[in-house]
């Protein structure tokens, strides 16, 4: 069992081992297009990426060989659920770019791009302790972004008081990121090898850039207390 906290305002269980979750919680953005300078650092690390490695060669990448190994041992299969990192690169080598939907959730996409790892963010407010990451159970399903309905039976979940709401693979509508959010939940999926200050330094940098791109006036970073 791991838990993540942030001053004892969030925190979530883990049922599922191999796994070491952090988490940013920010206050107070302001949700809207991508400015001029963080197009310009997206268009920066997707040109990175694609001068660094091919697409032949992802799959040899430690940190997705690593998040791969993670799903495999929750009993999921990465290829055919892929994880959503691995899901960001491939279309950034692919030619295709980041999904451009709003500041907050380009900064989610560009975070997951950097590691390799698993991200998702989420409207806080929309969240009702509390929160726990296991196996999506027998009939359960949401509303995805996209609005298809996303049975999660066996897949790695993100749950709260009224169910599944997300995880390392796709999101709901009830809990998506809108022009009306003002607090947001960036859960960080790091394969449980990952030492906890790589993970502080994503997770630092994630706090910095929603206050300088998207407004963020309140920040708490949440490292993993241990290994699960």
């Amino acid at each position: 069992m791991g838990e993540t906290g942030a001053g004892g305002v969030v925190q979530i269980t883990s049922e599922l081992a191999g796994v070491r979750l952090g988490v940013v919680v920010a206050r107070g953005v302001t949700v809207g297009p991508a400015s001029a300078e963080l197009e310009r650092e997206i268009a920066q690390r997707c040109e990175r990426l694609q001068r660094e490695i091919t697409l032949e060669q992802l799959a040899r990448r430690e940190p997705v060989e690593a998040v791969r190994a993670m799903f495999r041992g929750w009993g999921v299969d990465p290829t055919h659920s892929r994880p959503s990192g691995e899901q960001l690169m491939r279309r950034v080598l692919q030619g295709k770019g980041l999904y451009r939907v709003s500041n907050v959730v380009d900064l989610n996409n560009l975070g997951s791009c950097e590691t390799g790892w698993p991200w998702g963010s989420f409207d806080s407010d929309r969240l009702k302790p509390p929160l726990v990451f296991r196996h999506g159970r027998e009939g359960e399903s949401y509303l995805a972004i996209g609005k298809e309905v996303w049975a999660v039976s066996g897949k790695p979940v993100v749950c709260d008081a009224e169910g599944p709401f997300g995880g390392p693979i796709r999101d709901s509508q009830r809990t998506m990121v809108t022009v009306a959010t003002r607090n947001v939940l960036t859960v960080v999926f790091a394969p449980a090898g990952v030492a906890a200050d790589a993970i502080f330094r994503a997770l630092s940098r994630h706090a910095e850039r929603l206050t300088q791109f998207a407004g963020a006036t309140e920040l708490q970073i949440a490292c993993p207390l241990r290994e699960v």
